[in-house]
């Protein structure tokens, strides 16, 4: 494989892994608009034949970092992003406790979005 292109598609809400023409991973996400802008991962998928490659690892810090150059947070609700942030404290701000509870309370207004 060669190496990997991570996208993102605002508007489908997906940062995705393309490589060698395919979508091997993506971490699905909204934005956040009240009580403040963020960047809420919701699910981290990588293709089985992709996993162990370091995909869901790049799909996260490219999700801080978009958050960082936007000047917003992320606000985890995904375990993975909840993990991978866990262990890489230096890249991955906590979210504010009321952006969590703001992201979790938009997410069950919306079952069928996700």
């Amino acid at each position: 494989m060669s190496d990997i292109e991570i996208r993102d598609d605002r508007a489908a809400g997906r940062l995705e892994a393309v490589g060698d023409g395919e979508v091997v991973g993506h971490i699905e996400y909204f934005v956040l608009e009240s009580p403040a802008r963020a960047l809420v991962a919701v699910h981290t998928l990588v293709e089985p034949a992709h996993e162990g490659k370091g995909i869901a690892g790049s799909l996260t810090r490219e999700l801080y970092a978009i958050a960082e150059r936007e000047g917003v947070q992320v606000a985890p609700l995904c375990s993975y992003v909840v993990t991978w942030a866990n262990r890489h404290p230096e890249a991955a701000p906590p979210a504010a406790p009321e952006l969590l509870t703001a992201a979790r309370n938009w997410l069950r207004a919306q079952p069928d979005r996700f």
